[in-house]
């Protein structure tokens, strides 16, 4: 099992909610860091059909923990009702639970008691470098970072697999869409868009639907965890902005199957968009595990100026460069944005051997940014 940088340690005052696309490694992180918890597995089918008949049966069976004790709810999505125990039991038991699953769009849809905020809400991520002895940059930006798929050694078969279930389990069992074929392809077209400003308009003609329609596609994406956009920044001071959001698949090794741009040759443009997929899922992670409120986003200008990610209110804006030597022509965005937001501490991530400085903006190499990144020394959170 990876070392996984989350913390749950807010579990001893309150219950929590736990979410992560499949595979991400909530039920083995749950089940090492909580060996003497009563466990719900609602994958098992027999439980499943106890509890989905019976849900009263749940409050039952855990009646008699002293106050305080934990209690783990697998695949919580699975039965929605089971919720409405669960808050009896946390005010009248002085129970504490983890509620684990995939996806709360089956909760939301179905009108669920998502607790009324007595249940704080935490998010597992794809591993992230700080996880991984030797971190191996060419294999993350291949074949992501999913835990079964990064060492794997046939990821390709098992990103297949992974997107094969993804299709049965949260979109043909839950019922989310008559149109299967067309969601199909469009998860396909969607890898297109990765990293990219969403276009919907372009996007329902290839896949052959409704603009309104690829919308509701992308929301399922989002609600599944399957999926993220990363919204524009929109701060301005002279210069128009693009007011699009970007869009980006949980974890880099979706795109590169679905597109079967695997093995990524550098200098190309497949690898740039791998390289700058890779670090914003970093990033985002950085700042959910820490708790941060500060937003990621990016800039663009109407006259196509760019910079890919901004941390909080300007405080900190990054370009991600796949080249082995960034030149000065590349800092033009970083220059336009710092002109209209001076506080902003610039950096750039690139091939580089040595970190420099190149007008008052720091390049770094992968690995020494993600170490200065996961030591606090980038951002604050």
């Amino acid at each position: 099992m990876y070392p996984r940088i989350i913390s749950l340690d807010e579990i001893q005052d309150n219950s929590l909610f736990l979410w992560g696309a499949r595979q991400t490694g909530k039920s083995t992180l749950l089940k090492a860091l909580f060996p003497k918890a009563r466990y719900y597995d609602l994958l098992s089918s027999n439980l499943f059909r106890s509890l989905s008949r019976n849900p009263s049966l749940m409050r039952e069976q855990l009646m008699l923990l002293p106050a305080g004790s934990i209690v783990i709810i697998d695949e919580v999505q699975k039965v929605p009702e089971l919720l409405d125990e669960v808050h009896w039991l946390i005010q009248n038991q002085g129970l504490h639970f983890i509620l684990c699953g995939s996806s709360a769009r089956k909760l939301r849809r179905s009108g669920a008691n998502l607790l009324g905020g007595r249940a704080l809400s935490n998010t597992l991520y794809p591993l992230v470098s700080a996880e991984i002895d030797d971190f191996d940059v060419e294999r993350a930006l291949n074949y992501g970072t999913i835990p079964p798929h990064y060492l794997a050694k046939n990821p390709m078969r098992r990103l297949q697999a992974y997107i094969d279930d993804y299709i049965q389990q949260e979109i043909v069992a839950e019922s989310v869409l008559r149109n299967l074929a067309a969601f199909t392809r469009f998860l396909e077209i969607a890898a297109l868009s990765d990293t990219e400003i969403v276009n919907y308009t372009n996007i329902a003609t290839e896949c052959g639907v409704s603009a309104k329609t690829v919308k509701e596609y992308f929301s399922i994406l989002e609600e599944t965890l399957f999926g993220f956009m990363l919204p524009a920044y929109t701060h301005t001071v002279k210069r128009r902005v693009i007011q699009s959001p970007k869009f980006y698949y949980f974890d880099v090794g979706i795109p590169n199957y679905l597109l079967g741009r695997t093995p990524l040759k550098p200098d190309t443009t497949d690898y740039g968009h791998a390289f700058e997929h890779l670090m914003i899922q970093e990033l985002r992670a950085f700042l959910d595990y820490n708790h941060s409120r500060k937003r990621l986003s990016y800039w663009r200008t109407s006259s196509g100026l760019e910079v890919d990610c901004i941390i909080g209110d300007a405080e900190v804006a990054i370009e991600f460069k796949s080249s082995t030597e960034v030149r000065k022509s590349q800092l033009k965005g970083l220059r336009a944005f710092v002109q209209e937001h001076p506080q902003a501490k610039c950096y750039v991530v690139a091939r580089e051997t040595y970190p420099r400085l190149a007008d008052g903006i720091e390049i770094w190499p992968i690995r020494d940014f993600l170490t200065k990144l996961w030591s606090h020394e980038i951002v604050i959170p």
